[in-house]
């Protein structure tokens, strides 16, 4: 796809002067990476040279990110079932969708099971939790999607969570799929998200991994980089601190073993130009092996977070 006719990209683009996690602000360049799935622009990953935080900058700000996802092929803000990549996400996605519901119905024991999913795409995770019993709130700021949303789960999708019909104290579990990379003003949302959350509560967030095996061989052509659309670029080490430093305590980190073999999926397409289905799959079990080997580095990972509280307690 040409690149999206606009006014001068510059113009779009904002530069952080501090590193999100720590707010040190020596950073140099670690990698240039290519936006696949959109305009083929080039953006600039650094590194922050204290914590070791990778990020995307400069990075497109809050009023012109909505271009970078205009395409169908962003799967998550649609339904699209075109090309063989595509139903293979769709029949994963189906087991996923047990495999997170199990996660929080062994997380949250508690009655009312009040759940927020955040950035919900079409709706799937919520109408999943919904026919199990939960009470669900979805937000989506894509007004497209979360029209469909809304048709999906047979609720009224919120666009963001500072909306007043949310309270605080009002969710036993929140989740963001993927969605944390995201999200510009992320210390703002995770104050928002400490408000939310009940004492007891339990906020589950998953996002790719920096650390796995793919992205060290894979380098600019990892999908999961997915410039400029994901801002951050997380690992277990810098996810951490970032919440500590909001009140949370990072009890646990999952897996997410189907994620690697999406992944090298559409990173082997990005770095041969074409599909390797068998080269994937074989890359995608091998990354799931070394992360077995090596601290548990998969390809996305599942952080389990509360309000400094061991979920024994």
């Amino acid at each position: 796809m040409p690149p999206l006719k606009s006014k001068n990209k510059t113009d779009m683009l904002e530069t952080l002067t501090q590193c999100p996690v720590c707010g040190e602000n020596d950073m140099k360049d670690f990698l240039t990476c290519k936006d696949h799935t959109v305009t083929q622009e080039n953006f600039t990953i650094v590194q922050c040279s204290h914590c070791g935080f990778k990020f995307t900058n400069p990075r497109p700000d809050e009023a012109h990110i909505g271009r970078y996802y205009q395409s169908e092929e962003y799967i998550s803000h649609s339904n699209t079932k075109k090309g063989l990549i595509n139903r293979i996400y769709h029949i994963v996605r189906n087991r996923a969708l047990k495999s997170k519901l199990k996660l929080v119905n062994k997380l949250v024991k508690q009655q009312p099971k009040n759940m927020l999913d955040i950035g919900c795409g079409t709706g799937f995770f919520l109408k999943t939790c919904r026919n199990d019993g939960w009470q669900v709130t979805g937000c989506e700021p894509d007004q497209k999607t979360r029209a469909m949303a809304t048709e999906n789960v047979g609720i009224d999708i919120l666009t963001d969570i500072f909306e007043e019909q949310i309270k605080p104290n009002q969710f036993s579990v929140i989740t963001m799929w993927h969605v944390l990379e995201h999200v510009h003003q992320i210390d703002k949302t995770i104050q928002r998200l400490y408000q939310l959350l009940t004492d007891q509560g339990v906020l589950v967030v998953a996002v790719p991994n920096a650390n796995a095996h793919e992205a060290n061989q894979f380098q600019s052509a990892w999908a999961a980089y997915d410039v400029p659309r994901h801002l951050y670029h997380f690992t277990p080490e810098t996810i951490t601190p970032l919440f500590q430093r909001h009140g949370f305590k990072v009890e646990q980190h999952l897996p997410m073993p189907y994620d690697s073999y999406y992944i090298s999926l559409l990173s082997q397409k990005y770095k041969a130009g074409k599909n390797n289905y068998l080269k994937a799959v074989l890359q995608g079990w091998s990354s799931n092996q070394w992360a077995k080997k090596n601290n548990h580095n998969y390809s996305s990972v599942i952080y389990i977070i509360t309000k400094g509280r061991h979920l024994d307690s």
